[in-house]
């Protein structure tokens, strides 16, 4: 089954890939492996998912925020990938940083929202290292930003 087909068979519609906000570009690809910036929690309506985890999010509402991490994620390795996802070998690592006060300590629960997400698309192949990291704040006030490293196949 093609990804394409994955996410629609899982509901998900990719959003346009989200511009970058300051001087970066949003991925870059060398030697096999795709490099995606930090992406945002944007909502399929395009707000911005904001807040602090431990403060006035809770962890289901976190990881929804990082699901939709995820999602941009996505939609950024398809921009980057000249539209085909199948070129994807393996989701290679996950960074997840999570705006959080000092007592908050799920930050790897906020995180699985992304995770579970990239095994349900691409499977096996979407199982990968991370990290989930307490921050104490983020670009715009997100609740979550989360970064990749994908391994791809050559054109």
């Amino acid at each position: 089954m093609s990804i394409e087909a994955r996410l629609a068979e899982l509901g998900i519609t990719l959003p346009a890939p989200a511009a970058p906000v300051a001087a970066y570009v949003p991925a870059v690809e060398a030697n096999g492996l795709l490099h995606i910036s930090g992406q945002l929690p944007f909502r399929e309506d395009g707000s911005l998912i904001t807040g602090r985890l431990g403060q006035d999010v809770d962890v289901a509402a976190g990881a929804e925020a990082a699901k939709r991490c995820g999602v941009m994620l996505i939609a950024q390795m398809k921009a980057a990938l000249g539209g085909d996802l199948d070129r994807v070998e393996r989701i290679v690592k996950l960074g997840a940083f999570i705006s959080s006060t000092p007592d908050f300590t799920d930050q790897p629960k906020v995180a699985n929202g992304a995770s579970e997400l990239m095994q349900a698309v691409f499977g096996d192949a979407g199982r990968h290292a991370r990290s989930a990291v307490g921050v104490p704040v983020l670009p715009l006030g997100a609740a979550v930003e989360i970064d990749a490293i994908v391994a791809v196949r050559p054109l």
